[in-house]
């Protein structure tokens, strides 16, 4: 059976409680390098189950996803309350043959994604962090939140990937 929007959420920010926001969203590029550091391509392109994502199409998705998350957290300061529509990360998966990608190029370019979304968010004002926009599945979402669900989804992969590498 598959998540609601609501179970997803709650699963998601679980993985943040107790944690610094910034510094999760700080780490989390140099983390996944280093977690993949010497891996061969082999295992990085392995699927763990029938099914399921290799790391290689972890990677690709998880700078897919941060370009999301970051144009989203830039509409929603465009205009507050905003329409924020939802996608189906499978789709994209294969729209984007995510297991053809190259894991460096994959991490090279979240770093860089992420590193100009941590400059906007390092920038804003506590009032801009509170404002929202309406996201199709899930409802109002502040730029916190976004945030927060941005650094839900690292942790969330990180743990798939130590998973996957046994560590």
């Amino acid at each position: 059976m598959a998540e609601t929007a609501q179970q997803y959420t709650q699963r998601v920010l679980g993985y943040l409680e107790g944690k610094d926001l910034m510094g999760v969203l700080s780490s989390t590029p140099s983390e996944l390098e280093t977690l993949v550091r010497g891996v061969p391509r082999e295992k990085l392109d392995a699927a763990p189950a029938p099914g399921k994502w290799s790391i290689t199409m972890i990677l690709a998705h998880i700078a897919d996803t941060d370009i999301v998350q970051g144009y989203r957290i830039r509409l929603v300061l465009g205009s507050n309350g905003i329409p924020i529509q939802g996608f189906d990360q499978d789709a994209w998966a294969v729209v984007g043959d995510y297991q053809s990608h190259d894991p460096a190029v994959s991490l090279s370019d979240f770093r860089a994604i992420r590193q100009r979304t941590l400059r906007l968010l390092n920038r804003i004002s506590a009032d801009q962090w509170n404002q929202y926009g309406m996201h199709s599945e899930r409802g109002k979402e502040t730029v916190r939140r976004i945030a927060e669900m941005m650094a839900g989804h690292d942790l969330n992969h990180l743990k798939q990937i130590r998973s996957i590498l046994g560590t």
